[in-house]
């Protein structure tokens, strides 16, 4: 695509093409430069709009942005040709203009060149004058650049289902995870301190790991790579072909937001916990204020404390089993809720 063009128009002062009026205009044909469409006009006895001024002694040339773009710079310069076809350079003109310019349909130069001067110059020969157009588009350097979105979550999401450069995998309820050191440690406190410190995992190719199911265990280890949960669910079970999902129920993002608080993933708790404010009822709101307490989640609690007060709520939720769970194990929860209905 070149970013310039040029037009040469010839126009005729003959006797026999002399009678043309001001404001009569020759047009060149559209032509493409920088990607975008041109047309010269050009008023051999110049525009009307000009005439009183002018009285039809000067040549009016102007430079037209065919397309609908917008705010495109252009160098548009003219100048005629001599007798030798060399460009001429005691009549040649310069502008640098932003099309389309505001308030016109075109730029240029109403008093171009003075018709009297080209009768008795060597550039009118045999009644005919040669004027060269060029157009020239710059680039808009100062144009903010285009940064494409960041894909690391993509790639570092390839790299665990590729099990490329693995170097520690992890047991969870007969199901092998292979996984990253550096790339656990780096996010993980829990896994930082595991992995790279004294303990004796550090020093393991395969850590067993107790008390949680591999649905379970999966979430967090995705979230890790691609920092990322699944608005659907999440992946049970993967091949080439197929992917298994498990809904997104609260119960499942209960035992999310443990895992989440288990390896100190703090973003990951925050989103299990939207998640759930989102699903709450009277009928989970308790297991849910029991699962926030226990996983010091605040921002869980306050939310679902006073959901529960709430005087079209208490009276059912205290007959779920969430709330029995709750005196048996939380009883100062119990303490907090009588403050708030007794206030």
């Amino acid at each position: 695509m070149a970013n310039s063009n040029f037009v040469e128009l010839e126009l005729d002062y003959s006797a026999t093409n002399d009678g043309r009026a001001i404001g009569d205009v020759v047009r060149s044909g559209v032509f493409s430069a920088g990607g975008h469409s041109w047309r010269i006009r050009c008023y051999p006895r110049g525009t009307k709009e000009l005439e009183a001024e002018s009285n039809g002694k000067y040549i009016s040339i102007f430079l037209e942005l065919v397309s609908k773009s917008k705010n495109i710079k252009a160098i548009f310069d003219v100048f005629l040709m001599g007798k030798s076809g060399q460009p001429s350079s005691s009549v040649a003109m310069r502008c640098v203009q932003v099309y389309p310019p505001k308030s016109y349909t075109a730029w240029g130069w109403p008093q171009f060149a003075k018709l009297s001067y080209l009768k008795s110059s060597s550039h009118m020969v045999d009644g005919k004058v040669r004027i060269m157009c060029v157009v020239i588009v710059l680039r808009d350097n100062n144009a903010a650049m285009s940064v494409p979105p960041s894909d690391i979550a993509a790639h570092l999401g390839s790299l665990l289902d590729r099990g490329d450069g693995t170097d520690v995998s992890f047991l969870v309820d007969g199901e092998t995870f292979p996984a990253h050191r550096a790339v656990l440690a780096a996010r993980s406190p829990v896994f930082r301190a595991e992995l790279l410190g004294p303990m004796a995992e550090a020093t393991m190719s395969c850590v067993a790991v107790h008390d949680i199911e591999p649905a379970t265990f999966r979430a967090p280890l995705r979230f890790i790579y691609t920092d990322e949960l699944s608005e659907d669910g999440i992946e049970i079970e993967s091949s080439s072909s197929t992917t298994t999902m498990m809904v997104m129920t609260s119960e499942l993002l209960q035992k999310l937001l443990a895992a989440a608080d288990r390896y100190d993933l703090g973003r990951l708790k925050l989103m299990c916990a939207k998640k759930l404010w989102e699903m709450v009822s009277v009928d989970n709101v308790a297991m849910t204020l029991f699962y926030a307490e226990m996983h010091s989640c605040p921002e869980l609690k306050t939310r679902c404390l006073d959901f529960f007060v709430a005087d079209k709520n208490f009276k059912k939720a205290v007959l779920t089993a969430g709330y029995v769970q709750l005196v048996q194990h939380f009883p100062s929860v119990i303490d907090e809720i009588r403050q708030l209905v007794e206030s």
